[in-house]
């Protein structure tokens, strides 16, 4: 996901956004754990994911 496509989002959107990705990360280190994640890449993928939409998230608030 762009930061681009991010900032576009309206706040509900990203705060729906921001539980999505935190409940797949869950997942993702759940499959980890008993090793069924065939991509350990995606970990690192949703972490900066999550990280560009609190980063706008705050940047919103500061504005």
């Amino acid at each position: 996901m762009k930061a681009a496509e991010i900032r576009k989002m309206s706040k509900e959107d990203l705060q729906t956004k921001l539980t999505e990705l935190k409940d797949e990360l869950f997942h993702l280190r759940f499959q980890l754990a008993i090793n069924q994640l065939d991509n350990p890449h995606k970990i690192t993928e949703v972490k900066r994911d999550i990280a560009r939409v609190l980063t706008v998230i705050n940047e919103s608030k500061n504005a």
